[in-house]
């Protein structure tokens, strides 16, 4: 007698709730009920409101600040395994705190490593992730991390756009191997911008490398936080003679003021995913939908079929 694997159920912290019916409704399933109770000093508690027992489960979360989505993913993760849940996989379209993934100054916290460490102590069995920050975050995990590329995403949207004399540029240099892989696939000429930071999120100077001249330029990062490093690239490259100036980053934090920044740069478009909410009422900003990518992979995992096709670059 034949054996067929029971099909998986599919969960979505809050924060992602979007996000996760796209997901669902692209896998061809429901979302799951999960009911979160919330006492008045601001501690919650979820609880899965159906059975998961001996099932596959994928909690779809991104754990961007504040602090509470991280928390919710921990919690749904050990609430799973305390259901008995067979595999647990932590879907996370953008994983959170990965920019301090080294000590660059004494007495400072690895939190990327961290937070590898609370997942798998919570029970997740499995992390699917998206243009992690550092790709040596992988190592921090002792269990399986698919780390997908929005390059799939981006790629075609690129050369439907017929951009002559395309410049791929990166805002920074701990960006140029993603601006080469890029360059390489659209064969096009690269250059990168060399900056200096007075602290966190303010640049006290920058550089350009590479002549950008006459050129459609494409700005590609992981994220876009403040918009500062953005906004004044594309300011330098407008400056040096570059034609347009467009920007391609895979997860839109868009914190502070970023949005009036983009409104009023010389950034002919931004162009993100929608791993993270954003505002999607502004000229500037183009959204990409992640949904069918996240869902594809989540069917081959479950099915134990190659995902290989899914890395672009």
């Amino acid at each position: 007698m034949s054996y067929q694997v029971p099909e998986p159920k599919i969960f979505a912290c809050t924060q992602s709730t979007v996000l996760g019916e796209k997901i669902a409704a692209s896998y061809g399933a429901d979302l799951g009920k999960v009911l979160f109770s919330r006492y008045s000093d601001g501690e919650f508690q979820p609880s899965f409101e159906e059975s998961i027992r001996g099932a596959r489960i994928f909690i779809i979360g991104s754990t961007n600040p504040s602090s509470e989505n991280l928390m919710e993913m921990l919690l749904m993760i050990d609430a799973a395994k305390r259901a008995s849940a067979r595999h647990i996989t932590a879907v996370m379209p953008y994983f959170g705190w990965a920019r301090q993934d080294r000590k660059d100054k004494p007495r400072v916290p690895i939190a990327a490593k961290l937070i590898a460490k609370m997942l798998e102590t919570a029970g997740a069995t499995r992390i699917i992730t998206m243009d992690l920050h550092a790709d040596q975050i992988q190592g921090f995990f002792e269990k399986p991390v698919d780390h997908l590329f929005a390059s799939t995403l981006f790629l075609p949207y690129l050369k439907k756009l017929n951009l002559d004399n395309l410049c791929i540029a990166s805002p920074d240099m701990g960006g140029s191997k993603r601006a080469y892989a890029y360059s390489k696939a659209l064969e096009s000429d690269v250059v990168i911008c060399y900056k200096q930071r007075a602290k966190a999120n303010v640049i006290s100077h920058m550089e350009l490398i590479g002549d950008v001249n006459g050129k459609n330029v494409v700005l590609v990062d992981d994220m876009v936080d403040t918009a500062g490093t953005l906004t004044k690239a594309a300011d330098l490259m407008m400056e040096r003679g570059a034609k347009s100036v467009r920007a391609i980053t895979t997860h839109g934090l868009l914190s502070g003021n970023a949005y009036e920044k983009i409104e009023k740069s010389k950034l002919s478009e931004l162009i993100v995913t929608d791993s993270i909410p954003v505002q999607q009422d502004r000229k500037k900003i183009k959204v990409l939908g992640c949904a069918d990518l996240f869902a594809d992979v989540m069917h081959r995992v479950h099915h134990n079929t190659s995902i290989s096709s899914k890395f672009l670059m």
